[in-house]
């Protein structure tokens, strides 16, 4: 992850960042930015996926669903992702989210003996 140094720079390259565009103070919706096109497609897939599961991303799209509108969203959160998955593989962490509780799911095996 050395090569991005930063997770805006890791969105910017997957083409999933927010473009600003702005003239005479007035903002405009800008096109999609240039990136890698297979991993701009893979993000938007998760955030696809992530938008239907129970989860903190969750709760994040359905408030991005009500300003902005489906795709957009969509593309927001696949940013959002991307950030994640910069900062979980360069501490060589793994993803907890914050609404799930870990501790009922784990199971215990019965003890061999």
């Amino acid at each position: 992850m050395t090569a991005f140094g930063t997770a805006e720079k890791l969105a910017s390259w997957a083409g999933v960042c927010p473009s600003n565009h702005e003239s005479a103070g007035k903002r405009v919706a800008g096109k999609k930015r240039k990136g890698n096109p297979h991993v701009r497609r893979i993000l938007c897939e998760a955030a696809n996926a992530a938008s239907r599961t129970r989860c903190l991303l969750r709760e994040k799209f359905e408030s991005l669903l009500v300003r902005r509108g489906r795709k957009r969203a969509i593309f927001a959160l696949a940013d959002k992702i991307s950030k994640i998955v910069f900062v979980l593989l360069s501490r060589g962490d793994y993803y907890r989210d914050a609404t799930i509780d870990y501790e009922a799911l784990s199971v215990e095996l019965p003890h061999a003996g």
